[in-house]
């Protein structure tokens, strides 16, 4: 690979880290070429970007962003490296990754993954990245919290209402008799 191609992967790599604030670094050597296609279908369907790239243009690409991804050189950027982005979701590779081991057993294993800016390094960081929820997730939860005691006053009024409507009515249909 020429020069001139090494920095065109590199500047494309840059985009995609500032572009993509959720990727994983995997591990996918050994895996067989069906299981490879398998892999890279999954992850079109679910919108979830996918490349091999060589570690040292990885680790040029990390180097020009604002976060400090040094932690990633020993332990992440070593041997066979594929990368997935996704523009909008921390745990959908993550959920994609888990499903795809059930079937396939040590065929895929996570290295290190950055969650808008948060490292995670290791596969045994994996069940931690599934739990995670998404920006919208976390704003429906927020709103659902703020809404259920305005929910209760008014549940409370309506009901108190009806109560004491009916209690006045007994009172006077026991009068009137």
């Amino acid at each position: 690979m020429r020069r001139e191609e090494k920095e065109v992967i590199i500047q494309e790599l840059t985009e995609k880290f500032n572009n993509n604030p959720y990727f994983y670094i995997t591990n996918a050597s050994g895996m067989s070429v069906a299981k490879t296609n398998k892999l890279r279908r999954l992850c079109f369907e679910r919108g979830i970007g996918y490349q091999v790239v060589k570690n040292t243009l990885i680790r040029k690409a990390l180097e020009t962003l604002e976060t400090d991804y040094s932690s990633f050189n020993e332990t992440v950027l070593t041997g066979f490296s594929g990368i997935m982005f996704h523009p909008e979701s921390g745990k959908a590779p993550a959920s994609l990754i888990k499903e795809f081991l059930k079937e396939n057993k040590e065929s895929i294993k996570l290295k290190g993954a950055s969650i808008d800016g948060g490292l995670f390094i290791g596969h045994d960081q994996l069940d931690a990245l599934t739990t995670i929820k998404s920006k919208d997730e976390v704003i429906g939860d927020i709103i659902g919290l703020l809404q259920s005691p305005a929910k209760n006053v008014i549940g409370a009024l309506q009901s108190g209402g009806n109560k004491l409507a009916g209690i006045l009515k007994t009172l006077s249909e026991k009068e009137a008799a």
